[in-house]
C-alpha cells in the first residue's frame, strides 16, 4: 500500500501557481508515485468551484476571483489561513471520496479538540462548525482515481473578504477562526495535529 511519504511545506504561494502544480503532479503521477500532502497559505483570492455560481460573490471586489476544478462553491483564501492539500492515490489506499470527507472533517475536529475547541461537522454542509459558524472548508478534485485540493482552516486572518460573498453558497453563513475563540497558534504548529490525524486515519 502506497503510504504519504512527502510532505511539503510551501509557505505563502500563489493559488493559481500551487494549483497548477497539483494538476500536473496529478497527471504525471505513476502508481509508485509516493503520496503528497502540501501545507501553504495563499495571498487574498476568492476560489469558484466547478459548479460554483458567481451570483454567490456579492459586490464587485478587487480580490482576484479564479475559478477552479475542486468541487464546491466560492470561497476565501488568505494569510493567516491554513492550506492542507492531499496528493493522494485513493484505490491502493482503500478510500472512496465519502471516507474521504469524513477523514478530512474527523482530522480537523480532533485537532479543534486539542486546542479545547468543540467543533462538529454537518453532514448537508461539507466541513467543520463551531457552534454553527464555519471555521473549516473542505473541496476535492478527484480524476483517475487521484485526489488534490483538500482543507483549509481558518487561524489567524482578516475574517472580512467573508463578507462578500454567501460561503460555499450559504447565504448569512457565518464564519470564525482560531484565534477569536482564545487559540494563538502559527499555521506550521497548528498543521502538525492536523496531518498526525489524517496520516493516522489514511492509514487504519
Amino acid at each position: 500500500m502506497q503510504q504519504i511519504t512527502d510532505i511539503r511545506c510551501l509557505g505563502l504561494q500563489d493559488y493559481q501557481t500551487v494549483l497548477q502544480q497539483m494538476q500536473q503532479f496529478t497527471a504525471s503521477r505513476q502508481p509508485d508515485t509516493p503520496n503528497q500532502i502540501w501545507i501553504t497559505e495563499h495571498p487574498p483570492v476568492y476560489t469558484l468551484g466547478l459548479n460554483g455560481q458567481r451570483s454567490h460573490l456579492l459586490s464587485p471586489t478587487a480580490i482576484p476571483v479564479i475559478e477552479t476544478d475542486r468541487g464546491g462553491q466560492i470561497t476565501y483564501h488568505g494569510p493567516g489561513q491554513l492550506l492542507i492539500y492531499l496528493l493522494l492515490d485513493l484505490k491502493p489506499l482503500g478510500l472512496g471520496p465519502r471516507q474521504l470527507v469524513t477523514i478530512l472533517e474527523n482530522a480537523i475536529i480532533d485537532t479543534l479538540k486539542q486546542y479545547g475547541i468543540a467543533a462538529a461537522a454537518q453532514p448537508k454542509a461539507p466541513g467543520v462548525y463551531v457552534e454553527g459558524s464555519k471555521i473549516a472548508s473542505l473541496g476535492l478534485r478527484i480524476k483517475s482515481g487521484c485526489c488534490y485540493h483538500g482543507i483549509s482552516i481558518n487561524n489567524a486572518m482578516d475574517l472580512t473578504p467573508f463578507k462578500q460573498i454567501n460561503p460555499c453558497g450559504y447565504q448569512g453563513l457565518s464564519v470564525t477562526q482560531l484565534v477569536d475563540l482564545g487559540v494563538s497558534v502559527h499555521n506550521h504548529e497548528l498543521a502538525i495535529p492536523v496531518i498526525h490525524h489524517l496520516i493516522k486515519a489514511i492509514a487504519a
